[in-house]
């Protein structure tokens, strides 16, 4: 993989504002050729850098629960519980962890007596899963990720 360069990350930040930008309005906007940006963009997708992709406001979708449950397994089959997570659909994220908890997922539901049946009747059948601390999520501040840092912020 190439290393990113400047132009790149100017690419990626623009389509982080707005994924269906024309190509035509980037190379404007970064004074390049129209291929220029279509062969980084390419280059970008092939190297797994990004990917284009949707992501709906659960909220508007009727999920009005969100939570964030933390998962003890037992030593030897964290993977397999990984995976076992991953089939849900309700499941939007599942990661590994250092510290209290080995895996914490994201997931989210249509109302609070659906995130009790997963609690209590999908995690309970997946062998490996010693214990679950649930957080429900009660406001979101910020869901994004932005390639460019602000790395002059001063603070007050």
């Amino acid at each position: 993989m190439k290393k990113l360069d400047h132009v790149d990350k100017q690419i990626l930040q623009i389509l982080q504002e707005d994924g269906r930008i024309p190509y035509t309005e980037i190379a404007h906007q970064l004074g390049v050729s129209e291929g220029t940006i279509r062969s980084r963009i390419t280059r970008l997708l092939q190297d797994g850098v990004f990917q284009f992709a949707i992501h709906p406001d659960p909220a508007k979708l009727g999920l009005k629960v969100q939570a964030i449950i933390g998962l003890t397994t037992k030593l030897g089959s964290q993977k397999n519980v990984a995976e076992e997570l991953s089939k849900f659909s309700a499941v939007r994220f599942v990661g590994a962890f250092s510290g209290k908890h080995d895996l914490i997922i994201q997931a989210c539901f249509h109302s609070n007596d659906e995130l009790i049946t997963f609690v209590n009747e999908r995690l309970s059948q997946i062998e490996g899963i010693v214990g679950a601390d649930v957080s429900l999520e009660l406001k979101q501040y910020k869901d994004s990720f932005s390639i460019v840092h602000d790395d002059e912020v001063t603070l007050q």
